[in-house]
């Protein structure tokens, strides 16, 4: 008797990527028919077996089959003077964007069991600085977010003055008022120093806080540089007006 495993795969681009790699594809040029046919191929063998799949299976592979039925009819690059996007862009840009998560997943998996361990100071060490804060508004994505996240993690890895204090209780709503009432007084944040010198614990909360905030739509993050600190300001109003 044969016992038959199936790979277990968390997500479709998780398939998808497992395909891609498998068939050494080229990214950029993906042989859509073929992939399609591999993912539903999977699909009818899991139900075969019983397996229970996320819904997102079957979104996937519902559109694996629409960009399929587009690459058979005549691509056009522009229609009206209007240029057209290529079936595979969407689908292509979403694998690369999947595969950045996983990266920055993967280095914050690192730097956890790294920290696992490690206790440091759980209080402020240093006072904000007043500044008049004047810039061209460049938004920071969620990955550029998890990035500067996963700095400040490393950066606390080898704190100084350690020794064994109690640990301190604060929720993601008192993280929220205590970042908004230093924004209130100094009006200029930035992430490394809010979590300076704090725990792992109260990084996570940091940045939990600060994710809550920016979907409100009242702190508005910013960035210079890739890998650089996270500027913390107010919403601005003339966003807001905007809209």
């Amino acid at each position: 008797m044969y016992k038959i495993i199936l790979p277990n795969f968390e997500g479709p681009f998780d398939l998808l990527l497992y395909f891609i790699k498998r068939d050494e594809i080229n990214i950029y040029d993906i042989p859509i028919a073929k992939l399609a046919d591999e993912f539903l191929n999977y699909i009818k063998l899991a139900s075969h077996f019983n397996l229970e799949l996320a819904g997102e299976f079957i979104v996937m592979a519902s559109n694996l089959m629409y960009i399929k039925s587009q690459m058979l009819l005549p691509y056009k690059q522009e229609q009206d003077g209007v240029e057209i996007e290529e079936p595979r862009a969407q689908l292509v840009q979403n694998i690369l964007e999947y595969l950045q998560y996983k990266e920055v997943a993967k280095d914050l998996l690192n730097l956890y069991s790294k920290q696992e361990f490690m206790l440091c100071r759980g209080n402020f060490s240093a006072e904000y600085a007043n500044a008049n804060f004047s810039a061209i508004y460049k938004n920071a994505n969620l990955i550029d977010l998890l990035k500067a996240f996963a700095k400040a993690i490393n950066r606390n890895l080898e704190p100084t003055n350690v020794h064994v204090v109690e640990m301190i209780s604060i929720t993601v709503e008192e993280k929220k008022q205590l970042i908004l009432d230093n924004l209130q007084a100094k009006k200029r944040l930035t992430f490394f120093e809010l979590v300076k010198s704090q725990t792992k614990q109260h990084i996570v909360i940091t940045f939990l806080a600060m994710l809550e905030l920016i979907k409100l739509k009242i702190i508005f993050v910013t960035q210079d540089k890739i890998f650089e600190d996270i500027i913390i300001v107010e919403y601005p109003k003339e966003l807001e007006t905007s809209l």
